[in-house]
């Protein structure tokens, strides 16, 4: 082997051995962030969840550790499960999530649908227009909005909110199913009017099948926004049996300044478990979705 020749294995290996050493601390770097990520996230739920377990004696006595439980219980759940105000703020919010996203998502799609493949004069400029609506704060929207819903004698009725949060859930929605119907091809379009599809036909039979990702991406966040929302909850209503959970458990118990937080943890813990659930089996689903609304349209 020539001098050259050794040279040129030297500075290959030596390259070699330079990427695999900033490969190796790339992967350190990102398993220590992700460390530092996953117990700055962690840190909230996980002491809701250990305080759930407590009693109010043990929460008051703060003895030993806080993110440790020495009497597990399951009182506060119990009480939660049988109390009736409860029940009643779980089915509140479950009749406005499941009619908040029917709505939502019925709007969306038709939305979408006629902003991405009609091809009407300004559907552009108004696909544009209606992800910004989605930027403005419910904080500067919930004033206007409560004159109108005043006027329409909806006050301390929770059907108020099946009209408030499409508002928060529409926009976002169409925007994601925009960037889903952009991506099929246009040729679908053409073949099914050639063999004489309306466009209803077509969007059910070929557009709904093929972006179904992106519908369903579009429902676990119409869901998360009626689910989880609390500025509208807390400004329309005020009577128990309208409220929900997001205003129910902090108005029913917080009582004055004494704040049951066993019992409080444990609504807490009980008002995650559906969202919980539905991220855990439709995760992927969601990033598809929005990772495709993001690039296309």
């Amino acid at each position: 082997m020539s001098a050259t020749t050794a040279g040129r294995v030297r500075v290959a290996a030596n390259r070699r051995h330079s990427l695999h050493r900033q490969r190796k601390w790339a992967l350190w770097g990102s398993y220590i962030a992700l460390s530092v990520f996953v117990v700055i996230f962690l840190a909230p739920p996980f002491y809701t969840l250990m305080t759930s377990l407590k009693t109010s004696a043990e929460i008051s006595a703060q003895v030993g550790s806080p993110w440790i439980v020495h009497h597990p219980t399951l009182a506060n759940f119990w009480y939660l499960i049988t109390y009736p105000n409860f029940q009643r703020y779980y089915l509140n919010s479950a009749i406005v999530t499941v009619v908040t996203v029917a709505v939502s998502m019925v709007i969306s799609v038709l939305a979408a649908f006629g902003l991405s493949r009609m091809g009407f004069w300004g559907s552009q400029t108004l696909s544009t227009g209606v992800f910004l609506t989605y930027l403005v704060p419910p904080s500067l929207l919930f004033i206007p909005l409560f004159q109108i819903i005043g006027k329409l004698g909806l006050i301390n009725n929770f059907w108020c909110l099946v009209l408030l949060y499409p508002t928060l859930a529409v926009p976002f929605c169409t925007w994601i199913m925009i960037g889903y119907f952009s991506s099929i091809p246009k040729e679908l379009d053409e073949a099914a009017l050639i063999d004489g599809a309306g466009y209803l036909q077509m969007l059910w039979k070929i557009f709904i099948p093929v972006a179904m990702p992106g519908i369903i991406a579009a429902t676990i966040f119409a869901f998360t926004i009626s689910w989880g929302a609390f500025l509208y909850p807390l400004a329309y209503l005020y009577t128990s049996n309208q409220m929900v959970l997001t205003v129910g458990i902090v108005s029913d118990l917080i009582r004055g300044d004494v704040f049951e937080w066993g019992k409080i943890m444990a609504a807490c813990v009980l008002a995650s478990l559906p969202p919980i659930i539905i991220y855990a089996f439709l995760m992927d689903y969601y990033v598809a979705g929005l990772t495709a609304g993001s690039t296309k349209g």
